[in-house]
């Protein structure tokens, strides 16, 4: 028996393995279901990295189901394996709890708590946190069997340069955690990358070992998202790609996405957007027929910026974008042209008045004082926006802005940022 939403995550490329299709086919036509993604806060934001299985989970709920979303207060205590050969730095109490307030207000822009199938958030310290080392002992840690645990990949990859048992304890804890959730909230599926297959099962074993034969929990994997150039997904030469507006501005997320290849856009259309089959098909034929109009990734870029961080920051991406593309800074604020020449090269220079000519050879934005000259009196050097053609021009506190900095721009697109200290 087929399903809609199964049949849309695999035309997404979204489903990478589950445990029994049909069976959880036939279960998603027959009711609503309760289902659940984790996330360790072991930073106080996500990165896009974080983002393909709460989407998914978030399809779920678009379909009729209620997601739970799970961030995880006492597993980021322990540390996933996950594939590292380094045990995870163990984190305070106190910077968990910050963790998990900045992760959880990211969560709460991508699923509606409001409607009739509305998410839950929940956090496993609430019911780890009343537990004592000999409950969980008794109640869990005999069920399964140490050579069941060893078997599993992530462990086996770890024990040739050594695995802490407080790791190593870390699966059975995440099963505990859908067991918990099965018994209290009805949850019947766990989503999740596909480095937490050897989780999930975990999961499955223990509800199958605490409940009868009629128990049924399913568990369904996303692939790794990956580039058509075999580079990593969701990196940049500044680093990841958080969600937290501080980290990574709204325009800058938004630039991650505008500036996708074109053999990668349609795919991350259909990962990480909404969008019909239709509408992508569409984009899919301007990719094809119009690709220097990029209105794939014009799109792209709309619909996760406004997803992620609302229509205001999307709208101020897209004014710094457009400023940026006609050379007209003026229509910045202060702020905005900091966000956006945050990565340009910049210069330092004490606080003085400085003659144009001279400042464009002392910072390399021309290569001699006669080339300065000509960029000068040919109408090549703007000054935040204003075109100077004045040899004579000077420099001064006027052409600070927050008496701090001064963007010149040479030609089109070469921009120099000269700091003042």
């Amino acid at each position: 028996m087929t399903n809609e939403l199964i049949e849309d995550l695999k035309w997404r490329g979204l489903l990478y393995q589950t445990t029994d299709e049909e069976a959880l086919a036939d279960l998603l036509n027959q009711e609503s279901i309760s289902l659940y993604c984790g996330v360790d806060p072991t930073a106080d934001s996500l990165h896009i990295g974080h983002i393909v299985p709460f989407l998914t989970l978030r399809r779920f709920q678009k379909h009729g189901h209620r997601p739970i979303v799970l961030v995880g207060g006492a597993t980021g205590m322990i540390g996933d394996p996950s594939f590292k050969a380094d045990e995870r730095q163990l984190l305070s109490e106190e910077q968990l709890s910050h963790n998990v307030a900045g992760i959880r207000g990211q969560l709460e822009q991508i699923f509606d708590f409001s409607d009739e199938n509305a998410a839950v958030m929940v956090n496993n310290k609430d019911w780890f946190g009343k537990m004592t080392a000999i409950d969980f002992l008794r109640d869990y840690g005999k069920l399964l069997s140490v050579n069941y645990m060893l078997a599993k990949e992530n462990v086996a990859t770890r024990l040739e340069t050594g695995i802490s048992f407080t790791e190593f304890s870390y699966m059975l804890i995440q099963g505990s955690d859908f067991n918990h959730l099965y018994d209290n909230y009805n949850c019947r599926v766990q989503v999740g990358g596909s480095d937490q297959w050897g989780n999930i099962t975990t999961g499955l074993e223990i509800i199958r070992k605490t409940h009868d034969e009629h128990a049924k929990a399913f568990g369904l994997t996303i692939p790794l998202v990956t580039k058509a150039d075999g580079t990593k997904f969701g990196k940049t030469a500044g680093g990841s790609v958080w969600l937290d507006p501080e980290k990574t501005s709204p325009y800058e997320f938004y630039q991650f996405w505008i500036n996708t290849a074109d053999a990668d856009v349609i795919k991350y259309l259909k990962i990480f957007t909404f969008l019909a089959k239709e509408e992508i098909a569409e984009l899919e034929k301007a990719v094809e027929e119009e690709p220097h109009l990029r209105k794939a990734q014009k799109t792209l870029a709309e619909e996760m910026t406004r997803l992620i961080h609302g229509d205001d920051a999307l709208a101020q991406a897209e004014r710094i974008t457009a400023a940026l593309f006609s050379g007209d800074l003026k229509a910045l604020s202060v702020s905005e042209m900091k966000d956006a020449f945050k990565d340009v090269p910049s210069f330092e220079m004490v606080k003085e008045d400085r003659n144009i000519v001279d400042l464009l050879v002392e910072a390399g934005i021309s290569s001699s004082k006669r080339q300065a000259r000509e960029d000068v009196t040919n109408g090549a050097i703007s000054i935040n926006g204003e075109r100077i053609k004045e040899l004579d021009y000077t420099i001064g506190s006027a052409d600070r802005l927050d008496d701090a900095f001064t963007i010149i721009r040479r030609g089109k697109k070469k921009y120099t940022m000269i700091q003042f200290s």
